[in-house]
């Protein structure tokens, strides 16, 4: 059974959560989604397409037992920092070592100069990813990865990486600040999100299909084909993924301007793989729970997704959560109302 604990408790811890703009956050509707949930009984959540991390860590603070997968880096590293992770804190000490630590590589500062950030900037990135192999915990390793990944996303106009330069400054003060200040702080809010709800949780960094994993409810929220949106979090988040991974294993398409690597592989980056990929999901999680987020401008169509559940579950509801919001980051399609989408959330038993 899972760890019973009050639910103010546990929605103050929820408090610490190091949010930021990732795409397909459900920062706007983890209240909506568990308003749902909770009238279902499962002690074990399997978030298997994690993204932001916000529906697991919520899930930990409400006394279950989590296994969060993503097929990004930066995601695994954020959930094994504040997900997995009980008790492993960076101290001051340590932080110091991070930041102040004289080291000689430069493969930011000649690959990615005048791209992103500021020569100094980079020449700290060099610096503190190189130290961060140092530490000696693979919790802290996370821990400083995740606050290393977010102070670039909070350094950055919109939070992503498809242009160079700073054309789309809004003036905000995290624009403003230096990334070590920013790594400082985050460091710090990643250490506040670590807390123990008792159970074991764990964090995955794999294609959903290839992981086997057994949960009460199986939580589906994977980036959905749309004729009329991008779902490629490798070409937003290339940079990121890149400092996270060090590089390691990816190829950095050097015709590109934002200086990209090849995106991943994803059986969700077409329309006929994306319905495959529903029957093989529903398929291998047919004995769990299963719950599905969706937004209405993506395939399958609201009503093919119950369809192909009910060829694995005996019961699927629907529930239209109350949030509208405009998707996308271009200019154009901001305000957009061709662009505006609804949320629904499918819970197969």
């Amino acid at each position: 059974m899972g760890l019973q604990l009050d639910i103010p408790t546990l929605t103050n811890q929820f408090d610490y959560f190091p949010g930021t703009r990732y795409m397909g956050s459900k920062n706007k509707i983890i209240g909506d989604l568990w308003h749902v949930l909770k009238d279902y009984e499962f002690d074990s959540f399997y978030d298997a397409f994690a993204g932001s991390n916000i529906v697991g860590y919520f899930m930990k603070c409400q006394g279950k037992e989590v296994f969060s997968n993503d097929f990004m880096a930066m995601s695994y590293h954020n959930a094994k920092a504040i997900i997995e992770n009980q008790f492993q804190q960076i101290n001051q000490a340590e932080i110091d070592y991070l930041v102040n630590h004289d080291n000689t590589s430069n493969f930011i500062s000649q690959k990615f100069k005048d791209l992103y950030f500021s020569d100094s900037d980079n020449a700290f990135l060099d610096r503190v990813r190189t130290n961060i192999e140092f530490l000696d915990d693979e919790y802290k390793k996370s821990i400083a990865l995740s606050a290393l990944s977010r102070a670039c996303i909070k350094k950055r106009p919109r939070g992503i990486f498809t242009f160079i330069g700073n054309r789309y400054d809004d003036g905000r003060k995290d624009l403003k600040d230096s990334l070590k200040e920013h790594f400082v702080n985050n460091i710090s809010f990643f250490n506040s999100a670590v807390f123990d709800n008792g159970l074991d949780n764990k964090s995955f960094n794999k294609q959903t299909q290839k992981l086997e994993i057994k949960a009460d409810l199986v939580y589906l929220d994977p980036p959905y084909y749309s004729p009329k949106s991008d779902n490629d979090y490798v070409r937003r988040y290339h940079f990121v993924e890149g400092l996270v991974k060090n590089w390691e294993g990816l190829e950095i398409q050097e015709n590109t301007i934002t200086k990209k690597f090849k995106s991943y592989q994803s059986p969700f980056s077409n329309k006929l793989k994306t319905y495959d990929e529903f029957e093989r999901l529903f398929e291998k999680f047919k004995d769990s729970t299963i719950a599905v987020s969706y937004s209405s401008n993506s395939l399958p169509t609201k009503e093919e997704l119950t369809e192909i559940l009910k060829g694995h579950k005996e019961h699927v509801s629907v529930h239209e959560i109350d949030h509208t919001y405009s998707f996308g980051t271009q200019s154009h399609k901001i305000g957009n109302v061709n662009n505006r989408v609804k949320e629904y959330l499918f819970i197969a038993t």
